[in-house]
């Protein structure tokens, strides 16, 4: 574009260039500074959205969020053979009672299968869980 047809010409001689009485688009005072510049005023939420190690936290927590702690099948049936080999396991009805709750689990996954029929006691598990426990001729019940 040439420089006479550019809007500048035209703005030469007002002080403001249409930006107004206030701010005036200049230099840095526009945007509240350099870099990290009011990072413990005007820019804090800022840097706990973007900048999680500045201040060295690890993020933000949602305080309402909870982990969750799950255990798939295959993992459960290590767990049974361990305690029928130990001869520690607690049975009922011919099946070994897997108490997940006081193990510390939450929830049971549908990954791998079931090699021993056991009782398992547990908070909540997923439907591809429960199909698999039910196929294996084991039982699955709800924690208290």
């Amino acid at each position: 574009m040439p420089v006479r047809l550019r809007k500048v010409r035209k703005r030469r001689g007002s002080r403001t260039h249409g930006w107004g009485q206030i701010g005036q688009h200049r230099k840095h005072g526009a945007k509240g500074g350099r870099g990290m510049a009011g990072g413990h005023k005007h820019k804090w939420t800022w840097v706990i959205k973007y900048a999680p190690n500045h201040f060295g936290e690890k993020g933000f927590h949602p305080p309402t969020s909870k982990e969750i702690k799950a255990v798939n099948l295959d993992q459960l049936s290590v767990m049974a053979e361990r305690l029928a080999s130990e001869g520690s396991a607690r049975r009922e009805d011919g099946k070994i009672v897997l108490d997940l709750k006081s193990m510390g689990y939450d929830k049971v996954l549908g990954k791998g299968r079931l090699t021993l029929p056991v009782k398992i006691i547990a908070k909540s598990w997923t439907s591809k869980a429960e199909e698999k426990i039910l196929a294996s001729n084991s039982l699955i019940v709800a924690a208290e």
